[in-house]
């Protein structure tokens, strides 16, 4: 039995689940997500808490099980709370600033690489150096997050880039002149 798979949810205050055949949906005060049940996998709605469960014990309902509870989980924790992910800007010159649904980052390239915000997603910049990403979709708030770090990613001899906040950076020893 998976061990994160037969932990129950439980569903706070404020937040409304339905289960509509093979799906499962969440509605909270931030939005709603909705998601497809894998076959081989039950989910049993029960007042104020939710049971993931699997029909049959083969590898693809093993594999499943756990992975389709975090996923609940996290759509619950999603529509009630929301998600937050912290980049920081270091190098100099390096900086970021809002425009109209587009973020503008100068990262030493010839011209300022511009980042279409997808629906769904909200980033607030602060100080020009701190890109705070929110969304109640985690997976998506990730991707984002990921796909702004890819423009220029830490680079280990000086530590300038993108990186994620509280990530640290492993410095090496550049070259020295031998006497």
């Amino acid at each position: 039995m998976s061990r994160i798979g037969k932990k129950i949810i439980v569903v706070p205050e404020g937040v409304k689940i339905s289960q509509q055949d093979a799906a499962i949906s969440a509605q909270g005060s931030k939005g709603t997500l909705s998601m497809a049940v894998p076959q081989g996998i039950e989910v049993e709605v029960n007042g104020g808490t939710i049971r993931v469960s699997r029909l049959s014990d083969d590898r693809k309902s093993r594999s499943q099980h756990g992975l389709t509870r975090t996923l609940i989980a996290n759509m619950i924790v999603g529509v009630s709370t929301g998600f937050e992910r912290g980049l920081e800007i270091s190098g100099v010159g390096y900086r970021a600033e809002m425009g109209s649904n587009v973020l503008k980052l100068v990262l030493g390239y010839s011209s300022p690489v511009e980042y279409a915000i997808p629906e769904g997603i909200s980033i607030r910049v602060d100080r020009q150096v701190n890109i705070f990403i929110s969304g109640i979709d985690r997976q998506l708030v990730g991707r984002v997050a990921a796909e702004i770090r890819d423009f220029r990613k830490p680079e280990p001899y000086k530590g300038k880039g993108i990186r994620y906040a509280g990530e640290r950076v492993r410095r090496k020893v550049g070259k020295s002149v031998g006497a």
